[in-house]
């Protein structure tokens, strides 16, 4: 295990935080350092049921709580789910007690982001809540300040709740400019943070 591994830990269903994801790894890597560990978690059903396979067929393999005790930083991301986080990432929140009980993440920084399919659909109010069980795991919050000048001229996402996407209702709307500067600030700060925190 590299000592210096910061979790970033993601669930996309059409690929826009994915997207986001890989944008907060390369901040991440741009520190001296640090070194991005890129995870997802897998789809689940109605009755709350892994549905994917075991190994994932592409993209990021599929997290392990041992991965949270490994981190020395985490980077959360989820689609927006009328204002929160998308269940298969809840699923596993909702799974972490042995970690909660143990203190893995007591003291460890972290951050949020997420991609939504309409402008106003719920960007605030899902990164908020996501940072809901990393509080209750004792992580200490990092937003995104305002020396960051991309969040006084973003049209689309960013804010300093954590970086953000507007995707449109197809999921296929490109990362801005300003979401692609604000999503690598961001990993940027996360590195720098954990890194004085060792």
């Amino acid at each position: 295990m590299n000592q210096h591994d910061i979790l970033v830990l993601y669930y996309s269903r059409y690929g826009a935080t994915r997207d986001l994801a890989r944008l907060i790894a390369e901040g991440i890597e741009s520190i001296p350092g640090a070194h991005a560990r890129l995870r997802t978690v897998p789809a689940v059903s109605t009755v709350c049921e892994s549905t994917e396979p075991s190994i994932p067929a592409d993209g990021s393999p599929y997290v392990e709580y041992s991965d949270l005790q490994e981190c020395i930083g985490l980077a959360l991301g989820s689609p927006t789910r009328f204002g929160n986080m998308a269940a298969p990432m809840k699923y596993f929140w909702d799974g972490s007690t042995s970690e909660w009980l143990g203190g893995a993440l007591i003291g460890k920084p972290a951050c949020v982001f997420t991609s939504t399919g309409s402008l106003h659909g719920g960007q605030e109010s899902t990164l908020l809540t996501m940072m809901v069980p990393l509080l209750h795991h004792g992580m200490m919050i990092l937003g995104l300040p305002y020396s960051e000048s991309d969040l006084m001229s973003t049209s689309t996402g960013g804010t300093p709740y954590g970086a953000s996407h507007f995707a449109h209702a197809d999921g296929r709307g490109p990362i801005s400019p300003e979401e692609q500067r604000l999503a690598r600030a961001q990993g940027r700060r996360l590195a720098q943070v954990a890194l004085k925190l060792l």
